[in-house]
């Protein structure tokens, strides 16, 4: 028999519905899959874990997983107490936790610190194996790229994102490869720097099949409030697309609470939102125009929609993750799949520069918020690349 191969994981927080009770938790115990309850073809025998609030329970999976082993710091975590890499992959989660926030509202989550501190004993060892990093790759972009480059200088499959690309949709389809796409409206939840990174990458997975390949973006304008509802109203992005993500929604709330069917009308939507709107303009290297925008409280699913060139109706699609974090989060079944694939078979179901892209824009758009809305110029992020035909999202 094959030896299973081994994991660490290093994680911020292990508590019930943080990412890294979800991901780990998946890896060790398994998930549902392919119509029947499917167990991984590796072992976590290792964790780092770098706060332990009152609700921790890594301590508890310690005590519940014999072969698992919770080690005081990052380089412990992965040779297992010894001298050099005893592991076979890495999965790095530091979304949750008490972390600062700087003044631009960017939460100061230490993946960049962890995956350095990784990529350290690589190097002392002479030997790399697969990392996983959750979500967007730092809250830096110049630490972003540079983990692109170092994973690509020293030849190990890295991996990173979020689970909205591999979720399943509704319906189950892709935007054909080579579309001539012309712009791409997205609507999520949230706030900015934890939710936007989400409908990006949405968004994202189809853009970047459009004619050509991904180009990369020329530059972004971040609006709040009141900008949004002004630039709606000036036609800022195309309305046929914003109704498409919203007609998409499983979840639109009604302006009438007494009426479920009650589409609201644009003197509406603002006493739907919960906080002040926030939109992304992004425009890509080869003319293409994007808008994402958060309006949390008006639907509680994302939903994007794509306007291609001679066709009268949009491409539009809903994002499907089921009842969400604190019920049944069935949508980290299938970004655990390929986190598997990832150890196993050093298989990445996408290139990295998508979240490297993602993670630029996200702070760019940040950087215009916090700068008074100023259009930001992006040249770094010339960024191009291409995916295959077949999709990765979730089918069943």
């Amino acid at each position: 028999m094959a030896k299973r191969p081994r994991v660490a994981g290093l994680i911020s927080e292990y508590r019930r519905y943080s990412h890294g009770q979800n991901i780990i938790d998946r890896l060790m115990g398994g998930y549902g899959w392919e119509n029947q309850w499917h167990y991984p073809e590796l072992d976590v025998v290792s964790l780092y874990v770098d706060q332990f609030p009152e609700s921790d329970l890594s301590r508890e999976r310690e005590q519940r997983h014999p072969d698992l082993h919770i080690y005081p710091s990052i380089a412990e975590a992965l040779t297992l107490g010894g001298d050099e890499l005893a592991v076979d992959g890495v999965v790095l989660i530091a979304e949750h936790g008490d972390y600062p926030l700087n003044d631009k509202g960017q939460m100061l989550y230490p993946r960049y610190d962890f995956f350095q501190q990784t990529v350290d004993v690589f190097r002392a060892s002479g030997r790399c194996v697969p990392v996983f990093c959750d979500k967007h790759l730092s809250y830096d972009f110049d630490w972003a790229r540079e983990m692109v480059e170092t994973a690509k200088e020293l030849g190990f499959p890295f991996m990173a994102g979020s689970s909205l690309p591999v979720a399943r949709r509704v319906p189950s389809i892709d935007l054909p490869l080579g579309s001539e796409v012309e712009e791409v409206v997205g609507i999520g939840v949230g706030n900015i720097d934890s939710y936007d990174i989400h409908a990006l990458e949405a968004m994202q997975c189809l853009a970047e099949r459009r004619r050509g390949g991904e180009t990369g973006v020329k530059s972004v304008r971040g609006l709040r409030g009141d900008s949004v509802w002004q630039a709606l109203d000036a036609g800022a992005w195309d309305p046929v697309l914003f109704e498409a993500c919203l007609c998409r929604s499983l979840s639109l709330k009604p302006a009438d609470e007494t009426h479920r069917h009650t589409y609201p009308s644009r003197e509406e939507l603002p006493g739907l939102l919960e906080r002040d709107p926030v939109a992304y303009q992004i425009e890509y290297r080869d003319g293409v125009k994007a808008t994402m925008l958060l309006m949390a409280g008006l639907k509680q699913d994302i939903t994007a929609a794509v306007r291609i060139k001679s066709q009268p109706d949009p491409f539009s699609v809903l994002f499907y993750l089921g009842e969400g974090h604190h019920m049944q989060p069935n949508f980290f079944n299938p970004l655990s799949h390929h986190i598997e694939n990832l150890i196993c078979k050093g298989e990445t179901p996408f290139p990295v520069e998508r979240t490297l892209l993602t993670t630029g824009t996200a702070i760019a758009g940040i950087d215009s918020l916090h700068q008074g809305e100023q259009l930001i110029g992006t040249p770094h992020l010339d960024i191009s690349y291409q995916v295959e035909e077949t999709s990765t999202f979730r089918r069943t």
